[in-house]
């Protein structure tokens, strides 16, 4: 939804990027890292050593989004290839937590050779969008707090985006 607005905005076109948070087998809201629909596999090694896991303990669930996140992309996308390259390419998202899931996407469109990388959030903690900079050429967020829970929190509503919705978003943007 809130990269529909930003593509409006910039009367740029809309295209999708799915990439999944995942953790250990049995914790669904712990994420330690995140896997795009190309395989890029992105974790979070400090949060992962102090919970004491390795590449076993999360290669199940690794395994599970990755497939996830193929199938949802090729749901999503009418197919054909990415046209990143000498491009400008905004990657957008509702917030971020830990950033994990970002840098998976991030990482996948950079393969794609984008002239530019911007990363444009409304709201993360400062310490994210710091490591986000490392990886996208500009980081727009114009809301930083260190008094960060969840994406959710900063929303009066914050309803699930369904693959149907963002299939017409898709289509009305003529993506």
């Amino acid at each position: 939804m809130v990269a529909a607005e930003v593509g409006r905005s910039l009367e740029a076109s809309l295209d999708v990027v799915v990439a999944l948070p995942f953790g250990p087998p049995g914790s669904p809201d712990l994420s330690v890292g995140a896997v795009a629909s190309d395989g890029t596999v992105v974790v979070d090694e400090a949060l992962a050593s102090r919970l004491g896991l390795g590449p076993a303990d999360l290669a199940p669930e690794e395994a599970r989004a990755a497939s996830e996140a193929a199938r949802r992309e090729r749901s999503l996308r009418a197919g054909g290839e990415r046209r990143l390259a000498g491009r400008t390419v905004v990657v957008v998202d509702d917030g971020v937590a830990g950033g994990a899931t970002m840098r998976a996407a991030l990482a996948l469109v950079r393969r794609g050779r984008p002239a530019w990388l911007v990363c444009a959030v409304p709201i993360g903690p400062p310490a994210t969008i710091d490591l986000l900079a490392a990886e996208a050429d500009e980081v727009v967020c114009p809301l930083q707090s260190l008094r960060f829970g969840s994406v959710e929190e900063w929303y009066e509503a914050f309803p699930e985006v369904g693959d149907d919705e963002v299939r017409a978003l898709l289509e009305a943007q003529g993506s």
